[in-house]
């Protein structure tokens, strides 16, 4: 290989060269490709099935794909079969396809159906390089673009931080309920984050550019509750010298978030019920039904099903505000949130408290402290903890003295060994690949991307029969 070709292929994949998948049925063609372009990785296939097998394992960025593959190795058919399930697969990838110089009808359909361009053969080297360059060069700027919006767009749920699976997929359930207008409840222990995903709620949703109103019901006494939500008259009670709205009202066209709303005096949550189901509210003192427009979040700890049952909480009232139920988990149960966080806070935290020696983050024993704790309070609590460590610390480190934790036996042995981590892994898949496949080792293969001979090998190590 030259040393100008060595160059090419270090700077896209390190130092390994570019992988290519030539699907081409003809094997003397497809020892010219390989000979012509020395500066790749050709992956040669000659049929569909093993062509998707080799995408699924490699993800190549281009593919070079004859449009007469067998068994219509005359026509089109199969090749144009084969172009759509690739970009099913691998939507990203570039495909060239191969077309007979009479064939322009099947290279165009090619092209309307998403492939990247055509050649046709026989093939001049020189042409065929440029055409995999610029097809290579097009997927770098596409993947480096995608990646520059990935890290600069807004972020729908601001302030929300996680990696646990569990979480993103309250993130995701936040993101499809948010256009709608159904009364959504969260339900969660305190400080997990409700107020935050109430937020993103209104974001997302089409009242975004509308008010935000919050009220915690648990917060404010209950003989002021009801003027708070909705507003009086003036000359409804002593002191009251103006007409002035609720919160209710004042969110009109917006999102009305009722943050503790197990707190509710059951006095108040008749009047609440009517309100949800006619939208018209009276304000204390008035005589006349206001309209309103305005979509309802509403939030507690509280276990309400509790609640019913003791008759401190109307069940129907709780079916109007839990059209959509999310539940969020602490921070305890949110796998790899707790460090996540930490150092999200700590980075934060030396910013806005001046900080900058604290540079050096954790030390190892800080960090496995955190990890250990069971968070009570949840990310309230670790954000007031690493809050109070920034300002107490005097090392170029965060250490455990410095949190106030209590260490937690068996922590410090934790395994964390990344060969473990990825054993078990596979082990995971390969048991979910044979079970899904009916332990049929060729399906199973195929599923997985890998040979066979690469499963039966997985199988031996792992013990499974």
């Amino acid at each position: 290989m030259s040393d100008k070709a060595n160059d090419k292929a270090n700077d896209k994949v390190g130092d390994k060269a570019p992988k290519i998948l030539l699907v081409e049925d003809d094997i003397g063609l497809q020892k010219q490709i390989k000979w012509s372009l020395d500066e790749y990785e050709i992956l040669s296939t000659g049929d569909r099935e093993s062509a998707l097998a080799q995408l699924r394992r490699f993800e190549p960025a281009v593919v070079l794909l004859d449009l007469g593959l067998p068994p219509d190795a005359d026509g089109a058919t199969e090749g144009l079969a084969t172009l759509q399930q690739i970009l099913q697969l691998c939507p990203a990838s570039k495909i060239i396809v191969v077309t007979g110089n009479q064939d322009r009808g099947n290279a165009i359909k090619a092209i309307s159906l998403g492939a990247f361009d055509f050649y046709h053969k026989p093939f001049e080297e020189q042409i065929l390089k440029l055409v995999i360059a610029r097809a290579f060069r097009v997927y770098e700027l596409e993947q480096e673009n995608r990646a520059l919006m990935m890290r600069t767009r807004s972020e729908p749920l601001q302030g929300l931080i996680t990696s646990d699976p569990d979480m993103l997929k309250v993130c995701r359930t936040i993101e499809k309920v948010a256009p709608s207008d159904a009364s959504v409840l969260l339900l969660g222990e305190s400080g997990t984050g409700k107020e935050v995903l109430a937020r993103g709620l209104h974001d997302l949703s089409q009242r975004s550019q509308e008010k935000f109103v919050a009220i915690n019901c648990a917060a404010i006494p209950d003989n002021l509750l009801e003027s708070e939500l909705f507003g009086y008259e003036k000359g409804a009670f002593t002191g009251a010298s103006k007409q002035t709205i609720g919160k209710i009202e004042y969110a009109h066209r917006g999102t009305l978030f009722l943050d503790e709303i197990g707190d509710l005096p059951m006095s108040l949550q008749a009047k609440l019920l009517r309100f949800l189901q006619e939208r018209v509210i009276e304000r204390l003192g008035g005589r006349g039904e206001i309209p309103v427009d305005v979509r309802v979040v509403a939030a507690t700890h509280q276990n309400l099903a509790e609640r019913i049952k003791t008759g401190q909480f109307r069940e129907d009232l709780f079916y109007r505000l839990s059209e959509i139920s999310v539940h969020i988990p602490p921070l305890r149960k949110r796998q790899g949130d707790c460090s996540l966080l930490a150092h999200a806070f700590l980075e934060r935290m030396v910013q806005t408290q001046g900080r900058a020696a604290l540079r050096g983050g954790f030390s190892q024993e800080a960090v496995q402290a955190i990890e250990a704790h069971p968070w009570p309070g949840n990310v309230r609590e670790m954000e007031n903890t690493i809050k109070r460590a920034v300002i107490m610390s005097d090392g170029p480190k965060i250490s455990l003295a410095d949190l106030g934790l209590a260490t937690h036996n068996g922590v410090e042995n934790e395994p964390l060994n990344l060969r473990q981590v990825r054993d078990e892994a596979e082990r995971s898949a390969v048991i979910k690949a044979l079970s899904r496949c009916n332990s049929n080792v060729a399906q199973a293969s195929e599923l997985l991307g890998v040979s066979r001979p690469t499963l039966y090998d997985l199988m031996n190590r792992f013990g499974l029969k």
